[in-house]
């Protein structure tokens, strides 16, 4: 569903779904994207942790717009010119906010370039 909005197009973002029928968000290394010479910029890497919440909470309650309230990010380690994975999860949902966590990472899920929390308002 995230995946269709202008914004991930733009990313260039696609869905893969995983062995166990979840859900990730992959996002191609492009030039547009670098930050520091030979890096990824910040921006993208959040947005990527940002859509994959999104995606997550589209998936579990059918909603794909829920609105955003805040979210943190914790920066791990560069994000190198090459694809990038993000997976996230529901915390808590609750009936009106919904709490979702996400990772990102590149060539081992072991070793994540970034984490994000996120808090969602539902309808």
């Amino acid at each position: 569903m995230i995946v269709r909005t202008p914004y991930a197009q733009m990313l260039g973002i696609r869905s893969i779904t995983t062995d166990n029928g979840g859900t990730m968000l992959m996002m191609p290394a492009a030039p547009e994207l670098e930050g520091r010479s030979d890096f990824l910029y910040g921006g993208a890497i959040a947005s990527l942790l940002e859509l994959a919440c999104l995606e997550a909470v589209a998936q579990d309650r059918g909603e794909p717009w829920p609105k955003p309230i805040n979210m943190a990010f914790d920066f791990l380690r560069g994000g190198l010119m090459i694809d990038s994975y993000a997976q996230a999860r529901l915390v808590r949902v609750g009936r009106r906010v919904v709490n979702a966590d996400a990772v990102c990472w590149q060539t081992d899920r072991e070793k994540p370039i970034a984490m994000g929390r996120m808090h969602l308002l539902l309808d």
